[in-house]
């Protein structure tokens, strides 16, 4: 009984002292890595569980409280396999942080971006599926509904067997499943995965979250950014090009010009359907996330999708835009809209047809 109640009481926050997680860390020793809401270090709980310490800054202590309060309030709540798992807090005067469980393979965008390419195609599409389930859940499972609004490969975390745990809530929102929209009171996302209408006065739902999932699916189909400005060849962007293969019945040549192995040419058609399915331009023509899920385990028959870029002019990059990953905001041009504290990837043909430009200081 006592090992039950013990068990129990570990489902729930715990709230720690700044001294334990001083302890905990080593004086925070052990830096994992930093983001536009705080610096996350490595470190481990009296019983030995791996920990990872997510210290909380911001420019004013309001947008703090926010990013504390939107990550407990959404992730503190529920419990998924395939979602980061937040094993409690720490609130004073002198420190606001948030205690996860340690992913020991780090982000997937390491492995997709960087020199940890590692990974086999069958495995990838192992973490879309895990990635899928995590955010369908959220959307479909919870009592009430959790928009993430923020999904991108920094985000998805592996554990020590590679499998894909959806992590950091700072952006999240909870909503009643009867509002099937939700008024926006300023912008949200990173730039490059944000939904097109989290530019612009567009009513917003869930289905924001399956549009970034969609951009995801095409840099886990390429093993590289979608916009890579270290290749001269690449000034389209990926999903353009991959939308004129696909279109042209010609994904052989997708498949070769991405190293991918022929024994899994079904399972980049499968994938490729997929992604052009989720970035549909409009919300109500995206598939749910629970759909997602059974069309990448082939349960299900993919419709043939339409054309999701009809509404972009061309689909050459932009060569004047500026990115400053130091500032990291965003301003719409003709509007009040900023987005602040995310991580600026590069600009969009959506941003360019609506001329929304990243802001340089």
């Amino acid at each position: 009984m006592d090992k039950f109640l013990n068990d129990m009481e570990k489902e729930k926050p715990i709230r720690f002292t700044d001294q334990q997680l001083r302890i905990a860390t080593d004086n925070y020793s052990y830096r994992l890595g930093s983001g536009g809401f705080g610096v996350v270090y490595k470190g481990s709980l009296s019983d030995g569980t791996m920990i990872a310490v997510k210290v909380l800054h911001g420019s004013s202590d309001k947008r703090i409280d926010q990013q504390f309060m939107a990550e407990v309030g959404t992730i503190g709540k529920v419990h998924h396999f395939n979602l980061v798992r937040l094993y409690g807090f720490c609130i004073e005067k002198n420190l606001i942080a948030l205690v996860y469980e340690y992913m020991r393979n780090g982000s997937l965008d390491r492995y997709l971006f960087q020199e940890y390419n590692i990974l086999e195609f069958e495995k990838l599409q192992e973490i879309a599926i895990g990635t899928a389930r995590g955010i369908a859940y959220l959307h479909e499972e919870c009592q009430q509904r959790i928009i993430h609004y923020d999904i991108k490969p920094g985000n998805i975390l592996l554990d020590t067997s590679f499998n894909p745990k959806v992590a950091d809530f700072g952006l999240a929102k909870l909503c009643n499943r009867e509002n099937t929209h939700i008024t926006m009171t300023g912008g949200r996302g990173t730039p490059g995965y944000a939904a097109p209408e989290l530019w612009m006065p567009f009513p917003v739902t869930h289905k924001c979250d399956v549009y970034s999932f969609g951009i995801l699916l095409f840099e886990i189909i390429g093993k590289r950014r979608n916009h890579d400005v270290n290749l001269s060849e690449s000034q389209e962007w990926f999903p353009m090009w991959v939308w004129k293969k696909f279109d042209a019945e010609e994904l052989e040549e997708l498949v070769a010009a991405c190293g991918i192995e022929e024994q899994n040419m079904e399972i980049v058609k499968r994938m490729v359907r997929v992604a052009l399915s989720c970035v549909q331009y409009g919300p109500e023509s995206r598939p749910t996330m629970s759909l997602v899920v059974q069309m990448l385990e082939g349960l299900v028959e993919i419709p043939k999708p339409l054309n999701p870029f009809l509404h972009m002019i061309g689909g050459i990059f932009p060569t004047h835009i500026n990115t400053d990953t130091n500032n990291g905001s965003v301003t719409v041009s003709n509007s009040s809209t900023m987005i602040t504290e995310s991580s600026v990837e590069d600009a969009t043909p959506i941003m360019t047809k609506y001329e929304i430009e990243l802001a340089s200081v």
